[in-house]
């Protein structure tokens, strides 16, 4: 029988909502309770879950064996500090904090008390992306397009760090190569942070990526494509399908023929999937797909990428 772990969640927005229920249906843990600044929001939360309500996080600490932050990025670094003191598991909605210092500092407090801790990149656990994870070689060419409409949440911080870190972290995963180039452009449309930015990622053995990301759009588009040596890989995040274009020689024929293939990807639910490995992470002591330095770097580079878009604007 597996072991049942102790669970809290922190911040039960919208996204956070979402995690105590998919915590209350896993046979593998129990959802202890929920926390958040607007107490009738959690206490609501907490019926609908069958959970305690918190009102402190010492309270909450003293009960749980892991928990997940899904608060505003400004406050991460705050709320997790006691946890990693006290040897609670965490897993923290991306970006681990509001910057690279406050990132790191959490990171090395989580390494030091030799905690998991785990980045919530949801992506990461896309079927889509894990399928492109497999099949990808040697990219040398790489375009992505992150588009959403705007909502309110999410906006204490810029869309690079918002929605293009997603596409960052990914392509640095598949590309495993340092940065040695970076040139972008940006708006602010409705916020007092970049909203619409585009950049061109240059790396050290010759790739490129070039990376667009919006929450200004009037539509939701997230598409993918990997070019390697004579084939190249479309991904649709929405509906996590991967096509595949690759040319094969024709008897007869000096020109190569193009085919597209696609494979047969069963759909999941990326949050339950990231849950899921967290949990196994926390019982097993294995490193989870998306550690803090994974997402550390993730951060860097957004942080990068911010920077030379502001410069290029001053």
């Amino acid at each position: 029988m597996d072991k049942v772990t102790r669970v809290g969640v922190i911040g039960v927005g919208y996204l956070g909502r979402i995690h105590a229920k998919i915590y209350q249906r896993m046979s593998n843990v129990e959802l202890v309770g929920v926390l958040d600044t607007d107490e009738s929001s959690a206490r609501q939360v907490a019926e609908e879950n069958n959970c305690k309500t918190f009102t402190h996080i010492n309270e909450l600490m003293n009960e749980v064996d892991a928990v997940s932050i899904v608060t505003p990025t400004v406050t991460h670094s705050e709320i997790a500090q006691p946890f990693i003191k006290n040897g609670i598991h965490i897993l923290v909605e991306k970006p681990i904090a509001e910057n690279y210092e406050n990132s790191l500092q959490l990171v090395q407090m989580a390494e030091e008390a030799g905690i998991i801790f785990q980045v919530g990149f949801l992506e990461r656990f896309n079927a889509g992306v894990m399928a492109l994870a497999e099949q990808v070689h040697n990219p040398r060419f790489i375009e992505s397009h992150r588009l959403s409409p705007f909502v309110e949440r999410a906006t204490d911080v810029d869309v690079i760090t918002d929605l293009m870190i997603h596409d960052i972290d990914i392509i640095l995963s598949l590309v495993k190569s340092d940065i040695v180039n970076i040139s972008g452009s940006g708006l602010k449309v409705l916020t007092d942070h970049i909203d619409i930015a585009n950049v061109r990622l240059e790396f050290a053995n010759g790739a490129v990526a070039n990376v667009t990301a919006s929450r200004v759009s009037n539509k939701k588009y997230r598409q993918m494509r990997v070019f390697e040596k004579n084939q190249y890989f479309s991904l649709n995040f929405e509906d996590q399908q991967l096509s595949i274009t690759h040319t094969e020689p024709q008897p007869g024929d000096s020109r190569d023929k193009i085919v597209t293939q696609h494979p047969e990807i069963k759909h999941r639910l990326p949050l339950d999937t990231e849950l899921a490995a967290f949990i196994d992470s926390v019982n097993s002591g294995e490193t989870p797909l998306v550690d803090g330095r994974t997402g550390l770097e993730a951060i860097r580079v957004a942080n990068l990428v911010c920077n030379n878009i502001l410069d290029n604007t001053a």
